[in-house]
């Protein structure tokens, strides 16, 4: 069993109360939108990251973050990119991946709305963590913890940090 710490739309913001969420996580995963690669360095200093690049990132985390992540974990496949839709919604770039690669767990960030939404058509679940950071309309900062053991998400909880 990996513990995870899920989030998106740092804006280059991180907190105490976040990092304090994200200390007993045997992996963080960022959906996007960083801000700085100081915000990268940060989280792979608490634990192993996986991320990808949001449509925010500059250069500096564009050359440490993919656009794409495809991986599978305790047996699980993950599908994770910043601009991905959701179920019924996905977007024109992310509607093929997830058709090809069939992930069990499909995760986008973007929206700064804070989604858990299964897929029956195509056998996944959906994660959007929301916003993590100050930056945009949302008006309360939240991430996703969980665990991920054999093949399936358990334990799904979500965390308010508190208003932006």
């Amino acid at each position: 069993m990996k513990k995870i710490g899920l989030l998106s739309d740092t804006h280059s913001y991180l907190d105490e109360r976040i990092l304090h969420h994200l200390q007993d996580c045997d992996e963080i995963w960022h959906a996007g939108d960083f801000g700085t690669a100081e915000v990268v360095e940060t989280l792979a200093a608490v634990a192993p990251l996986r991320g990808v690049y949001g449509n925010i990132d500059g250069n500096e985390v564009r050359h440490t973050q993919p656009l794409v992540q495809h991986f599978e974990l305790e047996g699980l496949q993950v599908l994770m990119t910043h601009i991905g839709g959701y179920p019924g919604h996905y977007s024109p770039a992310a509607r093929p991946l997830v058709q090809q690669e069939r992930p069990g767990l499909f995760i986008s960030g973007h929206s700064h709305i804070l989604k858990v939404m299964p897929d029956p058509r195509l056998g996944l679940l959906h994660l959007n963590p929301g916003a993590a950071g100050r930056h945009g309309f949302h008006k309360v900062r939240t991430l996703l913890r969980f665990a991920v053991a054999e093949g399936r998400v358990q334990q799904l909880q979500v965390v308010e940090l508190g208003p932006k």
